[in-house]
């Protein structure tokens, strides 16, 4: 038996006692605003994304806040043997990237929210920014496309201090001196105004970006500077259907 949204009490326990003492390790905690979180009920966690420890850092602060991240994973994760099992058991979806398959993932996203009630995070620039200060980029419109079907609150979350311990491409942490992982949540973020809207390419793109401020925004009140007025253009394309990177 599972609790909806979460995995078997098995795996819960198995990627606590591996995640948590890795990020206690690795990391000081600045976390703020965790009371905006919804205990409770479907969310869509939207995030900017700095390093792959990204997914580590923010799963565990999740979890200590009563929720259980659904990450989407690239799918040749699920193809390693046991590692496969592993990230298909924690409930992950694999992306399909670069292929007309992409578009599964935000359907099998759709239905963990609609069915299970899931907290499911996602970075809306479908990878690492490239910006060389690391703001965050155009987003893609998947997620807004996602939110704007479903009607499911969008969680807007900015986190800093991941790219400090592992640069993105890099393969050997900094550990020393020990990093701080802040993270900041915000306010669900307002798509009224698309309500009853086609979903016609003019207005994912606005949903996108009004997302992609609200992320953005965070950043600059984490980071106490001033973000750029115009964000660095994505690299993969723009705005599109791809989910994560």
């Amino acid at each position: 038996m599972r609790r909806p949204g979460w995995p078997t009490r098995f795996w819960v326990a198995l990627a606590v006692v591996i995640v948590k003492p890795i990020s206690w390790l690795l990391v000081k905690k600045d976390w703020r605003r965790a009371d905006r979180l919804p205990r409770e009920g479907a969310m869509i966690l939207a995030t900017n994304h700095l390093s792959w420890l990204d997914p580590i850092l923010i799963a565990h602060f999740l979890y200590n806040n009563g929720r259980w991240p659904v990450i989407l994973a690239k799918a040749a994760l699920f193809s390693v043997p046991g590692l496969g099992r592993a990230v298909r058991s924690l409930l992950a979806i694999p992306v399909y990237r670069g292929s007309a398959d992409a578009i599964r993932s935000l359907e099998a996203a759709g239905k963990r929210i609609t069915d299970e009630k899931a907290c499911v995070m996602f970075y809306p620039e479908g990878t690492c920014t490239r910006d060389p200060d690391f703001w965050p980029m155009e987003g893609k419109t998947g997620v807004a496309r996602l939110a704007l079907q479903t009607g499911v609150p969008v969680i807007p979350m900015a986190h800093w201090g991941a790219q400090e311990i592992l640069p993105y491409g890099q393969k050997r942490p900094r550990l020393l001196p020990r990093k701080t992982f802040r993270v900041l949540v915000g306010e669900p973020v307002d798509l009224s105004k698309y309500d009853g809207r086609s979903l016609q390419a003019d207005v994912l793109r606005d949903a996108t970006a009004d997302i992609m401020a609200a992320i953005t925004a965070l950043l600059a009140e984490l980071r106490e500077e001033k973000a750029p007025a115009v964000p660095f253009k994505n690299p993969a394309g723009g705005p599109g259907k791809s989910t994560n990177g």
